[in-house]
């Protein structure tokens, strides 16, 4: 039987623990922080889980992740507007549409780089966000963009809280997005040939499993998935040809805090985020300041983490 304390010594664990101690707190003092935190958290894994994916197995900064899920949002609005389809049905044509999309871009630009040094990937991907952005500024333009459903309004009332409850659903898109992930990675061919590729390329290749392949797949899985989460997103927020970088640079600091690979504690890493940005927002005339959390926590993350070598 695992000891506690040997527990407390995996990160998995000890973030847990500090997600759960805050929460408890906040449903004490600020009940409606803990309640839009967890929505917020929801959100913001939803998004990273994809790029921690991609990052794990492939390799690949992908710096403009943010901006598929702003396609996939447009995407979803052209389907509901002209195809009189809800956003959130959109999900599935989303999927099948963002992984050809994802096949297409794989093939083009990033298999030719994949061997070469990570600044000329980060440059790459940096082009192809520019692209993407301005593409879509040239076709929809910069104008903000909403879809009016009924449903994103519904609320209930516990005791003297009244809250949204349509945010939730970021909350189940998260938990079905790693569990469905876990499941392809441990359960499927494809999923265990990606995870050798993670852990070794070169002896994946030995033993006669398709590197190249394996690279295609997870990344065109994880262009689908940010492209439906693009729909979600939509039903809720106004939409913009540059809603995606900030959402990008929130991943790269969920995977920094959580470890790249390590998709369980993304979920636990989104709920220290999402509390922290919505404590922040809970104090008049201080909501400027939410924007600087994420940087302030991957900050932290890499001078505890550079510490931790130099000890070793």
């Amino acid at each position: 039987m695992v000891k506690l304390s040997e527990k407390l010594r995996q990160p998995n664990y000890r973030i847990a623990v500090v997600s759960i101690f805050v929460g408890a707190l906040l449903a004490y003092w600020k009940p409606y922080v803990l309640i839009e935190g967890i929505q917020r958290a929801g959100l913001y894994a939803a998004i990273a889980l994809p790029m921690a994916l991609l990052m794990g197995v492939v390799g690949i900064v992908n710096l403009a992740h943010g901006d598929f899920m702003m396609l996939g949002a447009y995407f979803a609005y052209w389907v509901s507007v002209y195809g009189g389809v809800d956003p959130l049905l959109a999900i599935v044509p989303a999927l099948a549409f963002f992984f050809l999309f994802g096949c297409i871009v794989y093939l083009g630009p990033f298999k030719r780089i994949l061997q070469a040094p990570e600044l000329n990937q980060i440059l790459l991907a940096f082009g192809l966000m520019i692209v993407l952005v301005q593409s879509a500024n040239l076709l929809w333009t910069s104008r903000f963009i909403k879809i009016s459903l009924p449903y994103v309004s519904a609320s209930t009332t516990v005791g003297s809280l009244t809250f949204g409850t349509f945010e939730f659903v970021y909350v189940v898109a998260a938990v079905t997005v790693l569990v469905g992930l876990q499941l392809f990675l441990k359960k499927t061919t494809w999923g265990q040939a990606a995870l050798a590729v993670g852990q070794n390329p070169r002896g994946a290749k030995v033993v006669g499993i398709d590197v190249d392949r394996t690279h295609l797949i997870i990344f065109s899985v994880s262009i689908a998935i940010i492209g439906a989460m693009g729909a979600l997103f939509l039903a809720r927020h106004s939409i913009s040809p540059f809603i995606g970088f900030p959402f990008t640079l929130r991943a790269f600091c969920l995977i920094a805090m959580a470890g790249i690979g390590n998709l369980t504690a993304i979920l636990w890493v989104s709920l220290v985020l999402g509390l922290s940005e919505n404590f922040v927002l809970s104090f008049f005339g201080y909501a400027g300041w939410a924007d600087l959390i994420y940087f302030v926590l991957i900050i932290t993350v890499i001078m505890i983490k550079s510490r931790q070598r130099q000890v070793k």
